[in-house]
């Protein structure tokens, strides 16, 4: 039984806002993430500061999948006993300068006292045309931007006790919000990829009560490899070249795999986070 699922599908019988990256009330948009040691990281991949960086970056990505623009930020931290002046401040550049870069401005939250770094964030957006899972429709095609996969390889090599290169996507995603919001009027549905490709359609099938048929093989590293962060969305044919030529505009890569058609799709991949 999948317990994220089934804590979920306790209150989703008392409201409709739940089931998307993040719950649009009116024009505002407000998304969460926990972040916490020994579950999303472990202290010794990253600095302090690359991880405070990551935890904004993973909340922003859910804002850009709802074709959201963040405006502020709620920080809640639990913070080591034996964390110096010196640590506070290394993480508190990191969550300043991503906000600063992205225009958020840090309005409070909550601080306590905890035997590991444990952080969650609430972003409070504002969209004027929100994107949901449940727009998919039959013949869309199904996309994603960027490469997937090393994201999984990275992980297999820090479990192992081995370094990873900072530029890596698992210490620094590489959100492509700017692309996003100029083909946001083209796309139908969008989701982030933070647990793998396959679980990803699967909520993108639940939601929007369709299949897909794969237009080549997709192996399990790069269907199964989480954090990646990457976006992944559909839209009709008709829009391909207005989309193509956004996506050279901002150079980013874009892998049309699969089309939608009648039915329903489920995966036997596990969720993928660390």
């Amino acid at each position: 039984m999948n317990k994220e699922d089934y804590f979920i599908q306790q209150f989703t019988n008392q409201t409709k806002l739940i089931g998307d990256d993040a719950a649009v009330v009116g024009n505002m948009v407000y998304s969460q993430d926990a972040f916490f040691e020994n579950v999303h990281f472990q202290r010794e991949w990253m600095s302090l500061k690359q991880i405070a960086t990551k935890s904004m970056l993973v909340n922003i990505s859910d804002a850009i999948a709802m074709n959201a623009k963040p405006l502020y930020a709620l920080l809640t931290v639990a913070i080591p006993k034996d964390f110096s002046t010196s640590d506070l401040r290394k993480l508190a550049n990191g969550f300043k300068k991503v906000a600063k870069d992205y225009g958020i401005k840090i309005i409070g939250g909550d601080t306590i006292s905890n035997e590991k770094l444990d952080i969650s964030i609430t972003i409070i957006s504002k969209s004027q045309n929100p994107i949901y899972r449940s727009g998919v429709k039959i013949d869309d095609l199904v996309c994603y931007t960027g490469d997937l996969g090393s994201c999984k390889k990275d992980l297999k090599k820090a479990l192992k006790g081995k370094k990873i290169a900072s530029k890596s996507k698992l210490i620094k995603p590489k959100l492509k919000g700017d692309f996003f919001y100029d083909i946001s009027k083209y796309v139908n549905a969008s989701l982030d990829i933070s647990d793998g490709l396959f679980f990803e359609l699967e909520r993108l099938s639940k939601a929007s009560k369709v299949d897909f048929e794969f237009f080549d093989k997709i192996s399990s590293d790069i269907g199964t490899s989480g954090e990646e962060y990457e976006m992944l969305f559909t839209f009709s044919k008709k829009n391909l070249e207005k989309i193509m030529q956004s996506a050279k505009k901002h150079n980013v890569s874009l892998n049309i795999f699969a089309k939608a058609i009648k039915g329903s799709y489920k995966t036997d991949a596990k969720n993928h986070h660390f």
